[in-house]
């Protein structure tokens, strides 16, 4: 299967729900269609009353040609935290700046990751 077959035949979650899952309130987004919205600055008032989460950056310093593993190593992460019951989100910053500086191939990590809940 290509990467566009992969894309096409998965059926894409409803931001609502994706929203709901991580404690953001329908009211707090301004929706683009059924799977994109942005996060209103308004959130900020109301959860600065809430517990502060944590914040996990997986970074390297020595690029290598064939890449540190950082993408599969979140990846990887935010999975087993979904198994231990935390509420994750993953975002992937730069998914792969390899190809930009010519060092290696033109794919941008995460293989055939797709926005799913966790099955494990």
């Amino acid at each position: 299967m290509t990467d566009l077959d992969i894309a096409q035949s998965v059926t894409l979650r409803p931001i609502l729900e994706i929203a709901s899952q991580l404690g953001v309130r329908a009211e707090e987004l301004t929706l683009y269609g059924q799977d994109k919205a942005k996060i209103s600055p308004q959130i900020l008032d109301r959860l600065d009353i809430v517990p502060r989460g944590r914040y996990v950056l997986v970074t390297a310093i020595n690029p290598t040609p064939l890449g540190e593993g950082k993408t599969t190593t979140s990846i990887g992460l935010a999975m087993a935290l979904t198994r231990l019951g935390r509420r994750t989100a993953l975002t992937l910053r730069q998914p792969s700046l390899g190809p930009v500086f010519g060092v290696k191939g033109g794919g941008t990590g995460g293989g055939h990751a797709q926005d799913r809940k966790s099955t494990l």
